[in-house]
């Protein structure tokens, strides 16, 4: 009946096994890594983030004592820092993107925060779409990009287009200052519209966007750009480190002209010595397999530098 009884030299065995095991997991706890402790670690995920005492946007004075501005700062501080995951991204993407950002805003006359305000929008996704139609780095919608001149049809939309899409935002942005004298309105007005802010100003009789009460998506607005500037400038500060190293290298490649058509721009990728999803990723503006062009209009298209993509066009 009981036939898997342990005899007593199975027993004997089994403790011996048991104790040596026993002894090895104590062992093993006491040659682990002690955990860091707090002063150790940079990370701060269950501690409030700092505000400072003093806050610029392009040169512009932002008044930190009044308890709303301060508040609003700090929620977008606390979603920004503890999105980690997605923040570690952004500094990660950041030199890619800024190197081709920061000398289009400055020749165009542009302060240099601004780039927080293309983050703020896409969080460098070139291809993103809002549900409300904006499209690329910069969000634009359709109206908007062909008044600040970008070309929109069925083959080709250059608000994917990160240097033209660029250029677009800036046209923008400078016909805002125009209006306003102040780029802290500018920056709200990207999200609201320049007529949507004018309209709340004369409403609230003041022309300070930290005075004006607006919709919840234009309130935090503003405070998100802040927040991901002082993060992206001082990541350290808020728990991040990324170095130079880890940051996502910038993309090397040459420029082709194309003055006629493209019947296959795989077979185009190909004689290129690239695929046809490099091609897209270098060229997201290009929106078919194929391009037309029936005015010959001259276009760049962007070519990866040999040997930073090898190219298979076996099966696996």
């Amino acid at each position: 009946m009981f036939k898997d009884r342990l005899s007593p030299s199975r027993l004997a065995i089994s403790f011996s096994l048991i104790a040596i095991c026993a002894v090895s997991y104590g062992l093993f706890i006491n040659s682990s890594p002690k955990q860091s402790t707090t002063e150790e670690s940079s990370q701060h995920y269950n501690t409030p983030v700092a505000i400072p005492d003093q806050l610029e946007f392009a040169g512009e004075k932002i008044s930190l004592e009044n308890f709303d501005v301060r508040e609003s700062l700090d929620r977008e501080l606390l979603v920004n820092s503890y999105f980690q995951s997605q923040t570690i991204l952004y500094l990660k993407k950041s030199k890619r993107y800024f190197k081709v950002i920061e000398p289009i805003l400055k020749k165009n006359n542009i302060p240099d925060d601004f780039k927080y305000l293309s983050v703020a929008e896409s969080g460098f996704q070139e291809k993103i779409t809002s549900p409300a139609g904006a499209v690329g780095l910069w969000q634009l919608m359709k109206k908007a990009a062909i008044e600040n001149g970008l070309e929109i049809n069925l083959e080709v939309d250059e608000r994917y287009h990160i240097e033209k899409s660029t250029e677009a935002a800036c046209s923008y942005l400078n016909r805002s200052y125009r209006h306003y004298g102040n780029w802290i309105n500018v920056a709200a007005s990207y999200n609201a519209g320049i007529s949507g802010i004018k309209r709340q100003t004369e409403l609230q009789d003041s022309k300070n966007y930290f005075d004006l009460l607006l919709n919840d998506e234009t309130a935090r607005y503003v405070y998100r750009i802040l927040a991901l500037k002082l993060i992206m400038e001082n990541p350290e500060k808020y728990g991040f480190k990324v170095t130079e190293e880890e940051k996502y290298p910038d993309l090397a490649y040459k420029e082709v002209e194309l003055k006629g058509s493209v019947l296959n721009f795989a077979e185009y990728a190909h004689d290129h010595g690239i695929n046809y999803k490099i091609l897209k990723y270098f060229n997201p503006w290009l929106r078919q397999s194929y391009l037309k062009n029936p005015t010959r209009k001259s276009y760049l298209i962007k070519i990866p530098d040999p040997g930073m993509r090898s190219f298979n066009r076996g099966k696996n």
